[in-house]
């Protein structure tokens, strides 16, 4: 079962960041065509994009992060690693969210070479896919990082739960 899950975590996550990082380079390659200002270069780029984006990258993100909820739960890992790395894939849900708002004010104003270049999300995704990547293959102890937050985040405080709860 795990296996499954696993396989089914990669397969996804490989879909998803192959799309956010082709998603840009279309929407580039479409603000400087001049060629796609014509209806049917815009009905092509809106078409790649919109379905693009709906059909393929969200789903895909959308099963990547339950797959890999599913396998946190499975396995009962809750390493400084895997809390780093959700971290990482908060910044590719950002960036992915900000990518379907050009799309959406691409496919809406037809005017997508007044947008702010989408070059920017490839500076922001490459590093944090790599951060991913490293994370989950060198499971680094990163213990000393927790180190440098405040005793109060450290710790829990007051209204703990203790480790067997009986609501009893």
């Amino acid at each position: 079962m795990i296996a499954m899950f696993k396989a089914l975590h990669i397969a996804a996550l490989s879909v998803w960041c192959a799309g956010l990082i082709l998603l840009p380079v279309i929407i580039q390659t479409y603000r400087h065509a001049h060629a796609s200002r014509n209806q049917a270069g815009f009905s092509e780029f809106r078409w790649l994009t919109h379905y693009s984006y709906q059909l393929v990258l969200t789903p895909a993100a959308v099963i990547a992060v339950i797959a890999g909820t599913v396998l946190i739960f499975a396995q009962e890992v809750l390493d400084t690693w895997l809390l780093v790395k959700l971290v990482a894939v908060s910044g590719m849900v950002l960036v992915h969210a900000w990518l379907g708002h050009v799309v959406v004010q691409a496919g809406e104003r037809r005017e997508a070479y007044r947008l702010p270049p989408a070059a920017f999300a490839l500076v922001a995704l490459l590093p944090l896919m790599g951060l991913v990547l490293w994370l989950v293959l060198a499971k680094p102890a990163l213990d000393d990082l927790i180190a440098l937050f405040p005793e109060f985040l450290r710790e829990p405080r007051g209204n703990a739960i203790p480790a067997r709860f009986d609501p009893l």
